[in-house]
C-alpha cells in the first residue's frame, strides 16, 4: 500500500515539525537577526531552567558569562557577509539555580525566497560534563609536571649530595691507610672499604637514572640509523671477538630515524652489549640485526640465540630497575631500565620476545625521519 504524507503547509505538516522542534534533545532557538529569542524548544527550558515565559521576558544578556558576551562577534559578521554557511561556539551561561553551564552553539541562517537571511536558528548542546572532564585533566596534567618538576630537582640535589659524601669517605679511607698502614689488615676496615665502593657504585646508578628527562623538540636530530648501528658494532669489536660473537647488520643504510646522538648510541650499545653479556655456553653466539618502517615508526630489531628469559615469570619485570633473570656477576639490573626511558623520552617503545633457551628479539620502535 502506498504510503501517505502530510501535504506541504496542512495542519498536519506544522503539527508534525512543531513536536520534532519542541522533543528534540538539543536545546534549538530562532532569533531574529538583532539577537531576539521568537521561538524556544522544551529543551532550551531545561538547559537553563527557565520557563518559555521567562526566557522571553528578559535580556539573555543578563545570564551570559560577562567574559563570553563578544564570542559570537567576529563569526557572526563572517556569516552575515556570506563567507561562511555557518559557525560554532563555546559560550557560558548562568542557569537558573546560579551554577555555570557550558553549551556548544551551532549557528546558521534562515533564508528568504529571495536569497536574503531573515532569522537565525541557534542549537544549544550541553557540554558542561566534557568541559570539567578537560579542566580536571589539565589540573591533573599541571600537577603531575610540577611533581616531576620537583622529583627531578630532589633526585639532581640528592645525588649531587650523595656523590659529595661518598668522595668524602674515599678519601678519609685514603688518609688512614697512609696514616696506619696496618689498618689494612682489620677486617672492619675491610668491610668499610667495601661498603664505601657499594656507595659510590649506588650513587653512580643513581646519578644515571636522574639525568632522564623528557627530551624537547629541539634536541630531536635526523639520524642514520644504519651508521649509528656500524658504529656500536665497531666499538664492541673486541667483545664480539673473545666470545666468538657473530653480529649481522640487515638494516637499509638509508634509514633515518629521529632521536638524540647519545640516546641512540646508548639504546644500540645496551642491547648489544646485553645479547653477547647473556650468551648461551651451548652455541656460538649470534646476533640479527633488522628494521622496518611502519606507519611513523622505524622498528629496529635485535634478536639473538642466547639464554632467553622465562616471559611468564618475568614478562612485566624485564625493564624495571634493579631487576636481573641470570646470574651473571656483572648484572645489576639498570640498564635495560634506562634503555627503556631513553627510548619512550624520544617517543618510541620497545617490546621483547623470548623463549628460555632459545633467544630473544628486543623490537625497538624510534620516530621515522
Amino acid at each position: 500500500m502506498k504510503k501517505l504524507y502530510p501535504r506541504v503547509n496542512s495542519p498536519e505538516t506544522y503539527d508534525f515539525l512543531e513536536q520534532i522542534f519542541n522533543n528534540t534533545y538539543d536545546g534549538i532557538v530562532i532569533l531574529t537577526l538583532d539577537g531576539d529569542w521568537i521561538k524556544v524548544n522544551n529543551s532550551i527550558c531545561e538547559l537553563f531552567g527557565y520557563s518559555r515565559h521567562e526566557l522571553f521576558n528578559m535580556n539573555i544578556e543578563n545570564i551570559v558569562f560577562r567574559e563570553d558576551l563578544g564570542v559570537h562577534e567576529k563569526k557572526y559578521e563572517r556569516l552575515m557577509q556570506g563567507n561562511t554557511e555557518g559557525y560554532r561556539v563555546r559560550q557560558r551561561y548562568f542557569h537558573k539555580d546560579g551554577s555555570i553551564i557550558w553549551v556548544l552553539i551551532s549557528v546558521s541562517l534562515i533564508m528568504n525566497k529571495n536569497g536574503t537571511p531573515s532569522n537565525m536558528i541557534w542549537q544549544f548542546s550541553d557540554i558542561t560534563g566534557r568541559k570539567r572532564n578537560q579542566d580536571k585533566l589539565k589540573m591533573m596534567l599541571k600537577v603531575v609536571r610540577e611533581q616531576n618538576e620537583r622529583l627531578s630537582s630532589f633526585a639532581s640535589i640528592v645525588t649531587h649530595n650523595l656523590r659529595s659524601h661518598s668522595g668524602n669517605l674515599t678519601t678519609i679511607a685514603g688518609f688512614l691507610e697512609e696514616d696506619i698502614p696496618l689498618i689494612n689488615n682489620n677486617d672492619n676496615f675491610d668491610l668499610m672499604k667495601k661498603a664505601i665502593a657499594n656507595l659510590e657504585e649506588t650513587v653512580s646508578h643513581l646519578t644515571d637514572v636522574a639525568k632522564i628527562k623528557v627530551v624537547e623538540e629541539s634536541q630531536i636530530e635526523v639520524l642514520n640509523l644504519y651508521d649509528y648501528v656500524e658504529k656500536a658494532i665497531y666499538s664492541i669489536k673486541a667483545i664480539a671477538k673473545n666470545t666468538n660473537t657473530t653480529i649481522i647488520n640487515y638494516i637499509d643504510e638509508e634509514l633515518c630515524v629521529k632521536a638524540i646522538p647519545a640516546y641512540l648510541d646508548s639504546i644500540i650499545l645496551n642491547f648489544l652489549t646485553n645479547a653477547i653479556k647473556y650468551r648461551s655456553d651451548k652455541r656460538l653466539p649470534k646476533i640479527r640485526l633488522t628494521a622496518s618502517v611502519k606507519d611513523e615508526y622505524v622498528i629496529f630489531k635485535v634478536g639473538d640465540n642466547g639464554l632467553g628469559i622465562d616471559m611468564e615469570k618475568y614478562g612485566d619485570k624485564i625493564f624495571q630497575m634493579y631487576n636481573t633473570f641470570h646470574s651473571h656477576k656483572d648484572a645489576i639490573g639498570l640498564g635495560l631500565f634506562i634503555t627503556r626511558n631513553h627510548i619512550e623520552s624520544l617517543g618510541g617503545k620497545v617490546i621483547v620476545t623470548s623463549e628460555v633457551d632459545v633467544g630473544s628479539e628486543f623490537s625497538i620502535y624510534l620516530k621515522c625521519a
